[in-house]
């Protein structure tokens, strides 16, 4: 499976190029790119980035090499959408990729059926869904519910198979496949009524929100030391944002541009989904790249950047509408996750080189 380190690559230059296109939007004045990369800004984050990670460690633990033509089809995608702007090839590219996510899960599904998996290949739905949209002409602001549904299904699936929620009850883990399917359900509703499946999309997402902190044992392991209390740490950061955004949607409904729709959407994919990756780390990426990735205090600083800065972000940028406020706090939320990387990087090749 030596493929996944160009296909790690290629997920590496969709998140330069992904920030690149943060820089632009937020009229930070840097060099202007050949291809319209503030355009496919979020799409590139969420599926060439995010997405193939997730491709990659389910390839990983399917272990067949066939199951890493998912995530070498979002990473090309995503490339192609950096050079060239939202192309057809390039979106049509990461629509594949959600096919072949949906394939390795039907093929972990026969090894073993669960809950944790079943709502990640709902994540891998949404991921389909998101683009299978985009393809027939919605803008990305309208895919977006399907975008969360994909980023939260896969989260919230992992964080039952990884084993760190803790069932009190055999009702937990139905009430766990209710929420998600209601949680589908909403995004469905989204798309064919916006205005209120909007509304009822936010909701959905509040009673997700409200699963994982009532059977989360982070509550309990933030007392803890070491690894498991910056996960808990993390988790608990990263379940108040994804609240905030289940309120705006739920109060306000539904939203294309502004300073709501970047309070909403970053709430979502920087404030949790950046948080769960940081977090998770340390667990999932050695069983990715063979590497080690020791956890070491100074992994608290990317962390607490990335919730400090977004929370100047959206209360200062654009609840109060200081632009230089906003636009100086976004260019923070760019640097937390270069920091992280920085971070990452320095102590695995330590690790690395005492095992050596």
């Amino acid at each position: 499976m030596r493929i996944r380190l160009p296909v790690l690559a290629g997920a590496a230059l969709a998140l330069l190029g992904g920030l690149y296109g943060a820089l632009l939007l937020l009229g930070v004045p840097v060099p202007a790119p050949p291809g319209p990369v503030d355009e496919v800004h979020g799409p590139v984050m969420v599926f060439g980035f995010a997405g193939t990670l997730v491709a990659v460690e389910r390839a990983v633990a399917l272990r067949r090499t066939w199951a890493l033509l998912a995530p070498a089809c979002s990473a090309a995608g995503a490339l192609m959408l950096l050079v060239f702007g939202p192309v057809l090839i390039g979106r049509a590219a990461l629509m594949l990729a959600s096919v072949g996510l949906l394939g390795v899960y039907r093929a972990l599904w026969a090894r073993q059926q669960s809950a944790a998996l079943l709502a990640q290949a709902a994540g891998a739905f949404g991921w389909y869904a998101a683009t299978l949209l985009w393809l027939a002409g919605y803008p990305v602001a309208e895919i977006v519910p399907w975008m969360v549904v994909f980023v939260v299904g896969t989260i919230a699936g992992e964080r039952l198979e990884l084993a760190h929620v803790a069932l009190r009850s055999p009702a937990a883990e139905r009430w766990f496949l209710t929420v998600m399917s209601a949680l589908v359900f909403a995004a469905t509703a989204a798309t064919v009524r916006p205005e209120a499946g909007t509304r009822l999309f936010g909701l959905a997402l509040l009673a997700v929100t409200a699963w994982l902190a009532a059977y989360d044992v982070a509550r309990r392991t933030v007392r803890a030391t070491g690894l498991p209390r910056y996960i808990a740490v993390g988790l608990l950061a990263g379940y108040g944002w994804l609240a905030v955004a289940g309120l705006l949607w739920a109060g306000a409904g539904p939203v294309a541009d502004g300073p709501r729709y970047d309070a909403t959407l970053h709430a979502v994919f920087l404030g949790f989904v950046l948080s769960m990756i940081f977090v998770h780390a340390p667990v999932i990426l050695p069983a990715v790249v063979r590497r080690p990735l020791p956890y070491h205090p100074v992994l608290y600083l990317p962390l607490a950047l990335l919730h400090l800065s977004l929370l100047v972000r959206v209360v200062a940028g654009d609840a109060a509408g200081l632009e230089p406020v906003w636009r100086f706090a976004g260019t923070a939320n760019i640097l937390a996750v270069l920091t992280f990387a920085g971070c990452a990087v320095t102590l695995s090749r330590r690790a690395w080189a005492v095992m050596a």
